[in-house]
Formats: structure tokens, sequence, C-alpha cells
């Protein structure tokens, strides 16, 4: 069972940053997972955000984030990042982190309980 833990969520104002992280639990080693991270407004589905190869070596992004968010990882600490720059209000949602077998689709096997993102105008 793979245990996923979110971090770093809160108010922001437009234009603000945060950084989220997703660490996993010490029983588990990210490491043979590739990672994403998903997020969820108000009365919308669910929809994939960043996603990162085992190794870091690919990233990929929705278009609406390329440029301002980054996804990282560090499997040392077992932990995934979600750098997240020029906050805009459209950003607010439940951010989820998920862990996976396969890079593309995105992963999906095992969700975090997510952490809560505001930007306020």
């Amino acid at each position: 069972q793979v245990q996923l833990v979110e971090s770093g969520g809160g108010l922001v104002q437009a234009g603000g940053s945060l950084r989220l992280s997703c660490t996993a639990s010490a029983r588990t080693l990210i490491s043979g997972y590739a990672m994403g991270w998903f997020r969820q407004a108000p009365g919308k589905q669910r929809e994939f955000v960043a996603k990162i190869t085992t190794s870091g070596s690919m990233t990929d992004y929705v278009d609406s984030v390329k440029g301002r968010f980054t996804i990282s990882r560090d499997n040392a600490k077992n932990t995934v990042y979600l750098q997240m720059n020029s906050l805009k209000p459209e950003d607010t949602a439940v951010y989820y982190c998920a862990a996976g077998g396969t890079y593309s689709p995105p992963p999906g096997n095992y969700w975090g309980q997510g952490t809560q993102v505001t930007v306020s105008s």
C-alpha cells in the first residue's frame, strides 16, 4: 500500500507562489513510481496538472500551467514537489498527488488526501 501525504497548500494572492510537497510513507520508495499532480476545483472534474518519470528525466504539464508550474522529485527524500508561480484565481482547487506504474497515461494508482490551494484576486 502506497501512502501519500500532501502539504504546502494555503491562501495566496494572485501572482504569488506556493510549493506543494508530497511525501510517501517510510515503507514506500517512490523511486519506483511515476508521480503526478492533479487538481479538482469546486463543481469540476479532477484534472491532470503535471507528471514526472521515475528518474525525473521527463516531465509534462497541462497547457494552462506551462511556464508557471514545475514538478520535481527527490527520491532520496521520498518526496515530489510542485512549485507554483504566478498563481491565478483559476488555479484554486484541491491538489492531489498520485503515484503509479505508468508515465503515460498519467499515474493514478495511488492517491493522497489532497491539499487546498486558494488564490485570491
